[in-house]
């Protein structure tokens, strides 16, 4: 037997914050060795964090990575551990995402990311470039400071492995696994049982089990030891890395990391035995003869053996049950997790969250309050920063700490219901009662007197004063003075989030929650500059659908029963007067339903739709309710409000990154603002499809009534195949 100890890392790094990050990666080595790894593999671009964009055009960037490299290096760090670190590297006028992989004080080879991640939220070929020379590798000069400090001048640079005496490794940077041919397919061949993945994912609904069956598939058939390391948290961006660290063997899951967690540093560990690596490749006849052809990837010789021999009183990590989470426990714990990041490296002493007693803002605050049950949870379980984080947030003396969640939320957490005439007692009832559940401080504040001082004011300016449209008014007037309330709601929460902890002696000042979702955004139904507007928002990346089945979720695990009645009630912005005859509903005042807009939301993004495209689409979809001219006329009004709200895109409150289809127009759903919302060419298309398809209709209806009467004839065994066709079917 070969044993080998392998351990991988889950790293809540911070972008820029060289000191933090550097101690956090020393802090997972001492974890590792501590277990008896003699491998030890860090997320992708762990030395600076992920996120650093535009400042990895800086050279500042890179020679601080450099000088934290150097500062692990010249300690006793590496010494009999093998250590894969990320960090940007100037190679000639090149700039490369690279793992440097060391071992004993020096650098062994240094492995340059060849297929870099690109698309939605990744943006890597705007500050690296990817290596391209597969054949060979080249002689690096290491910079004269780090040459002199480990008295090595050059090192390997480029694609290639590393053979031990017993087993050879290699690393595949992340976005490298999902290409079309993978560097491991080709790595494996070349006798490499141990692949390396330093990754930057994020977390997105229902994207784990993608993400795990590669690594199991990279495997599964081939053999080999597949360990993969993530960033777990927010490190500066919209973006919360969902760590998962994970170790596979020959297709099975030996050792998974938590996916969620408040840890900042978490190792995973596997004991392996690489035999069966070996045995399973030797009894795959496809795998010897493709092996035996094989193209030669370069290696790097390193006279030390790895392995450890048979011994009884090791363990052998066992094939494990994946773990995954229900969409609802994600919604609950990603953003929650995110949230406590932002809230300790901000500086803020907490929240404040206008709480309207509707779904969305509802659902924020369960958020809120799954952030302070995870952080209780986490102190119970003894962890030394989390508690010193909540110490200090939450303004704590003499020794003592949050023990309670509802008494942390009260320390941390402010939500206002902002009422008007316009509010039912419902929803403050619902506002007061989950506050009560949750453990905030709550008020309730009526915005009726500023409503009036503004239209007062109007009216001086102008001699006139607008009505709403259930009394007579303009669409105009009736949009103008929802548009009111709600930029006031906007005013009233900044103000009260600066002044509410002076008002309470408390320290610094409160970070303001947005709650709008992503169909909100899509179809751009929110005021500009309203309550939509705040510092970060925990579910604008999130549909109204999701939400619904998240308050369901929340009722029960959660503790927060008010919930159920909050998800069971119509969605209504409560901007107009109540009637008798007359209530405000948002699908109504949209002209479409939470659950079409996901259709749209998702036919737009994921599926790249126009609307002549979303129109074909649609008509397979749909056509079996719906004519074609009904789905035309739902595309166009989609498309014109869509359109026409696009601007809104521009100024929405930064939010986290959950859903697949976000019109986030920061970096992920790059498009126009200014649209000719008419959309004359494309309208003009499906009008003519529509057309063309009408007359289809019109024949085939036409055909049928023929044949049903020749089937008369022959006994009418043929009015059945008549009578079963679909004019929709083909459409």
């Amino acid at each position: 037997m070969r044993l080998l100890k392998v351990a991988t890392c889950n790293l809540n790094q911070w972008a820029m914050d060289f000191d933090f990050n550097t101690n956090q990666i020393k802090h997972s080595i001492s974890k590792a060795k501590q277990s008896g790894a003699i491998i030890r593999l860090g997320p992708e671009l762990e030395i600076t964090g992920y996120g650093c964009e535009d400042h990895f055009l800086e050279l500042d960037t890179v020679n601080h990575a450099w000088e934290c490299l150097k500062d692990i290096l010249v300690g006793d760090w590496t010494d009999d551990i093998v250590c894969s670190f990320g960090m940007p590297i100037i190679n000639g006028s090149e700039r490369y995402n690279c793992q440097v992989l060391c071992f004993n004080r020096k650098i062994i080879m240094i492995r340059p990311k060849m297929w870099l991640a690109n698309d939605g939220n990744y943006r890597e070929l705007r500050w690296f470039t990817a290596w391209k020379k597969r054949d060979e590798l080249v002689d690096f000069q290491l910079p004269h400071e780090i040459s002199e400090a480990l008295g090595q001048r050059s090192v390997p640079f480029g694609y290639g492995f590393v053979k031990f005496r017993d087993t050879a490794i290699a690393a595949e940077v992340c976005e490298e696994l999902f290409t079309p041919i993978p560097p491991h397919s080709e790595l494996a061949l070349n006798g490499v049982e141990v692949f390396m993945n330093a990754s930057g994912s994020h977390h997105q609904l229902r994207k784990l089990d993608l993400r795990l069956r590669a690594f199991i598939s990279a495997t599964d058939t081939r053999g080999g030891v597949y360990m993969y390391s993530n960033h777990q948290g927010c490190d500066g961006g919209r973006l919360y890395y969902d760590g998962c660290a994970s170790v596979v063997v020959n297709g099975d899951v030996v050792a998974q990391g938590s996916q969620f967690s408040l840890k900042d540093v978490e190792v995973v560990v596997a004991q392996i035995d690489l035999d069966v690596v070996a045995s399973l490749r030797g009894s795959v006849s496809s795998f010897q003869e493709q092996a035996s052809c094989k193209t030669k990837v370069p290696s790097v010789e390193v006279p030390y053996s790895l392995c450890q021999p048979f011994n009884l009183k090791t363990r052998l990590s066992i094939p494990l049950k994946i773990k995954y989470h229900s969409p609802e426990e994600e919604i609950a714990f990603g953003p929650g997790c995110w949230l406590w990041d932002y809230l300790r490296r901000s500086g803020a002493s907490g929240f404040l969250l206008p709480l309207s007693g509707g779904a969305d803002s509802s659902s924020v605050a369960a958020i809120v309050g799954c952030m302070c049950q995870l952080v209780v949870k986490e102190i119970a379980n003894g962890d030394e920063q989390v508690k010193a984080d909540a110490i200090r947030i939450g303004n704590y003396k003499d020794g003592q700490y949050p023990t309670d969640s509802k008494e942390f939320a009260k320390r941390i957490f402010y939500t206002v219901f902002m009422g008007s005439e316009n509010s039912s007692d419902l929803t403050r009832s619902r506002a007061k009662v989950l506050a009560d559940e949750i453990g905030s401080w709550h008020l309730d504040v009526s915005i009726d007197a500023v409503v009036s001082a503004f239209l007062s004011l109007f009216q001086t300016l102008t001699g006139k004063r607008p009505r709403y449209k259930v009394d007579g008014g303009s669409n105009i007037e009736n949009l103008s003075l929802q548009n009111i309330q709600a930029r006031i709601r906007m005013v009233l929460a900044f103000m009260l989030a600066s002044l509410l902890p002076w008002v309470h002696s408390k320290p610094g000042f409160y970070l303001v929650l947005g709650s709008s979702n992503v169909d909100e955004g899509l179809r751009g139904y929110l005021t500009k500059y309203d309550c939509s507007s705040a510092d970060i928002n925990p579910i604008g990346s999130i549909s109204k659908q999701d939400l619904r089945a998240f308050l369901r979720w929340a009722a029960i695990h959660l503790g927060y029963s008010s919930l159920a009645d909050v998800e069971a009630a119509p969605p209504t912005a409560e901007l107009e007067p109540i009637r008798s005859d007359y209530s405000q509903l948002d699908e109504v005042d949209m002209g479409m339903t939470y659950e079409e807009l996901s259709v749209y939301g998702r036919l737009r993004k994921i599926f790249r739709c126009g609307p002549v495209s979303m129109f074909q689409n649609l008509c397979y979809r749909w056509g079996a309710t719906l004519t074609p001219s009904q789905i035309a006329e739902k595309v166009k009004h989609f498309f014109k409000y869509y359109s026409i709200n696009r601007h809104k895109m521009t100024v929405l409150t930064p939010s986290y990154h959950a859903e697949s289809y976000s019109p986030e127009d920061n970096r992920f759903d790059l498009r126009q603002f200014l649209y000719n919302a008419r959309w004359p060419y494309q309208f003009r298309k499906i009008d003519e499809l529509v057309g063309e398809l009408d007359v289809k209709e019109i024949v085939q209806g036409s055909g049928d009534h023929e044949r049903v009467a020749a089937a008369s004839d022959v006994g009418g065994m043929g009015v059945a195949a008549a009578g079963s066709g679909n004019p929709n079917v083909g459409l």
